[in-house]
């Protein structure tokens, strides 16, 4: 299977502005995904999709390739993922080239272990999953099962819309969340206009180092994290 690893980068970050090419120790923020990014068995080619020339100048010094600026209309904040990965793929159809999948690897997932990123890409290749997604487990108290929403007569029901709570954690079935890490998704199901298509698998992502950067405050723990993560994973 040929799987073309995009890695999107825009330039228009509000929360921690310049984001992807901030340093997060001596190192921006970008080189922690291109270089395990590179590392991995099962991926094709690499490349970065940015709108911004500087990002796209930082990435080809980290040895990644940019054969392409993306559109501006494709770099707004309000932008989805799923025509960004179209873009890309449509690119590089229009050079010949052809992938069997897509690896979603976003910079804001900088602490990954190479170890579960090629079990996963291994699981998808095995499966004749549309997708996979990486996920960790949902905490007890936060479970669907255990969630309410208001009902248009201001009471509470139930989140899955079941008619009793079940009472104890130890039945309640088992619940995921993206943890953002990695997507995988075959090219004719982007092509038919789904990130995720009908059959989505998953990989288990238990790791030490969870840091997913969204706000400053995400930032302040992913430099507190660092240290620890190099002493066991140097690049």
């Amino acid at each position: 299977m040929r799987i073309l690893a995009i890695i999107p980068a825009r330039g228009g970050s509000k929360g921690i502005p310049r984001k992807n090419i901030k340093s997060l120790g001596e190192k921006p923020l970008l080189f922690y995904t291109t270089s395990i990014a590179h590392r991995l068995q099962k991926i094709s080619t690499v490349v970065l999709s940015t709108e911004d020339p500087e990002i796209a100048k930082v990435g080809r010094e980290l040895g990644v390739d940019v054969p392409f600026l993306r559109p501006q209309e494709l770099a707004q904040d309000q932008t989805p993922t799923l025509p960004v990965l179209q873009h890309a793929l449509e690119y590089y159809h229009s050079k010949g080239q052809f992938f069997d999948a897509i690896c979603l690897l976003e910079v804001t997932y900088p602490f990954r272990s190479l170890h579960h990123l090629d079990q996963a890409i291994e699981k998808f290749i095995k499966s004749k999953a549309d997708s996979l997604i990486t996920v960790l487990p949902v905490p007890s108290q936060y479970n669907p099962h255990w969630t309410f929403e208001e009902k248009d007569d201001g009471y509470l029901k139930i989140a899955t819309g079941e008619e009793i709570i079940i009472s104890r954690r130890q039945e309640l079935p088992k619940a995921y969340f993206r943890d953002g890490c990695m997507y995988l998704v075959k090219s004719e199901t982007l092509q038919k206009g789904s990130l995720y298509g009908k059959k989505i698998s998953f990989y288990e992502n238990i790791d030490d180092f969870y840091a997913n950067i969204d706000t400053l405050e995400d930032w302040k723990k992913a430099e507190k994290m660092l240290n620890d993560y190099l002493a066991t994973r140097p690049f």
